[in-house]
């Protein structure tokens, strides 16, 4: 494990999950006994298969949901009972932009909610929208900006509303291949000077080794999701598109590959219909 591997092992627990059950009601369930640590100003990537509940987790984390079994512990406090937008920031797939509300008054949405006063609200998103690439943009509406646009004021609302971690699920799915370069790069130089703590769920396997710390693979094809697989990419930062040429990047991919790989064939003797 090099240097910096070691500094964030060292870090305290940012998200620890222990137990973690969850069944919606009369279905079978999504996870059964799900545990796992993220480490203060750590970067996580979820890779798994579509309908194995990733977004369910979140919404679980982010106390929109109760467990039906286990704890989920943010900063080092259980917060297992359920309303914790104060300490989470809660970004989903669509960027969710009130059409009627300029960028100004969207990114101020969470902290409004919070119970903060409009007028400091605002400051405080103006005082970010040039580091955010956004200057300019604050009385602009939605349907006046590029897909990459609208995310950044998505995300800018939830690191304002939200507060120790970040769910980001799959924010830049909808975008273009070359948009969503630019939006990785711009997440990592985000996350450089926040050091917030990010748990981001992706189906693109070269942006989960890309972005994190480490990534996170369910360890079964069929449901309950039982565990995840850790592997830990030990890539140096700052990271940029030349990244993904390196042969250490190749190396770890053929990895991830392969542990999926793994988890396809152990389901098939399972008997895992499709």
């Amino acid at each position: 494990m090099n240097g910096q591997m070691q500094q964030r092992e060292a870090e305290p627990l940012g998200l620890s999950v222990h137990g973690l059950t969850y069944s919606f009601e009369g279905e079978r369930a999504l996870f059964d006994g799900v545990s796992f640590d993220i480490h203060k100003g750590e970067f996580v990537s979820i890779v798994a298969a579509s309908g194995m509940g990733k977004t369910t987790l979140f919404r679980l984390l982010a106390g929109l949901l109760a467990p039906n079994a286990g704890t989920i512990a943010i900063g080092g406090g259980n917060a297992s009972g359920g309303g914790r937008g104060n300490v989470v920031g809660y970004m989903p797939q669509r960027d969710c932009l009130m059409p009627w509300r300029n960028v100004l008054d969207n990114a101020a949405l969470g902290l409004e909610m919070q119970g903060v006063s409009k007028r400091e609200a605002r400051q405080r998103v103006m005082e970010l929208l040039a580091k955010f690439g956004l200057e300019g943009t604050e009385r602009k509406f939605p349907h006046e900006l590029s897909g990459g646009m609208r995310q950044r004021v998505s995300f800018l609302r939830s690191l304002l509303g939200g507060g120790e971690l970040l769910l980001l699920d799959e924010p830049f799915s909808a975008l273009d291949a070359m948009t969503r370069v630019g939006m990785q790069q711009w997440l990592l130089q985000v996350w450089e000077q926040h050091k917030k703590t990010i748990l981001f769920i992706t189906h693109d396997i070269d942006e989960a080794l890309l972005l994190s710390d480490r990534v996170l693979v369910a360890s079964a094809k069929e449901k309950p999701i039982t565990a995840f697989e850790s592997l830990p990419v030990d890539l140096p930062r700052p990271r940029n598109e030349e990244t993904a040429l390196g042969s250490r990047f190749v190396d770890l991919k053929r990895e991830l590959l392969g542990r999926f790989g793994r988890i396809a064939a152990a389901g098939a003797e399972g008997g895992v219909m499709n």
